[in-house]
């Protein structure tokens, strides 16, 4: 099969149609029915069955999409760096952020590190941990910066601090004399759990193991700053990164250290076959610093 003929069966099977097709590819009806008469007789197979005016694939289309949707995303890949080349340039630094740096911490060192460049723009999107590699090898970002990043023969990291869990509660939760807080203090509360795959994920849960404890969890949600917003709100209490808890502090809340401590590392990530501008790495420098500082407060 030909690349056209791979788009025009993805189109059809996807879409259910041939109208549907011909107007998500932009193009004329007869034109795609055309490719598709011409591709089943080439594979001498029949793709799809008209039943009730509806096309409906045949048990060989579904095998078919299965090899074909995948060779479809490679190509959307493909047309994805190729896009991010032409719009990339020295100037111009794409940011790939982990949604609890993004609240506070990249936003204070965007406006620093323009405070001495005004005339760099950025590309900012927010990613999560399984997403640092692909990002990087699409050109989507050139530098991700998120928490202990996956190892990979391609990736090159560098660690910029040291950050920590904390538990947040509503305000009058805890005793005023508590400074600290250990797993078991909540083991009777109701808690907003956080169902992230990835380091933090995973620090949480050896946690809870190894405090042989099982929590009344109330609610599950997949990011840290979403829990932080239902504890304010009074739903129960979390654990979240220090990030996040210092991004949506308010006077309704209050935050505990946990000991013993649970402490992750925050890095930059890039490809090792693509190194870093003297922008990019000012740039990592920046973010360093300004991590550095918070942990100091």
């Amino acid at each position: 099969m030909r690349l056209r003929q791979i788009e025009i069966f993805h189109a059809v099977y996807a879409n259910g149609s041939i109208s549907a097709a011909a107007r998500a590819l932009n193009v004329s009806q007869p034109a795609v029915s055309k490719v598709l008469r011409h591709t089943e007789s080439q594979l001498g197979i029949k793709l799809f069955d008209l039943v009730r005016g509806r096309l409906v694939p045949t048990d060989e289309a579904h095998t078919l999409f299965r090899e074909v949707d995948e060779v479809f995303h490679r190509v959307s890949s493909l047309q994805l760096t190729a896009r991010n080349l032409r719009n990339s340039g020295a100037g111009h630094l794409r940011v790939g952020i982990v949604p609890s740096l993004g609240l506070e911490v990249l936003p204070e060192v965007i406006a620093r590190f323009r405070a001495t460049n005004p005339e760099v723009t950025f590309d900012i999107k927010t990613i999560h941990h399984s997403d640092v590699l692909r990002s990087l090898y699409e050109r989507e970002c050139d530098i991700a910066f998120g928490y202990d990043p996956p190892v990979h023969p391609r990736l090159t990291t560098r660690k910029l601090a040291s950050a920590k869990l904390v538990v947040i509660a509503p305000k009058g939760t805890f005793a005023a004399s508590r400074s600290h807080l250990t797993v078991a203090d909540i083991r009777e509360m109701d808690l907003i759990g956080v169902s992230s795959s990835g380091p933090i994920g995973d620090i949480v849960a050896a946690a809870h193991a190894v405090a042989q404890i099982d929590f009344r969890e109330v609610a599950s949600v997949d990011t840290y700053y979403i829990a932080a917003a239902l504890v304010r709100h009074g739903s129960g209490v979390a654990i979240v990164d220090e990030f996040t808890a210092r991004a949506m502090a308010s006077a309704d809340v209050e935050l505990f250290p946990l000991t013993p401590e649970l402490t992750f590392g925050v890095h930059a990530a890039w490809l090792e076959d693509r190194p870093l501008s003297k922008l990019a790495l000012k740039l990592v420098d920046l973010m360093k610093a300004t991590l550095r500082k918070g942990a100091e407060m």
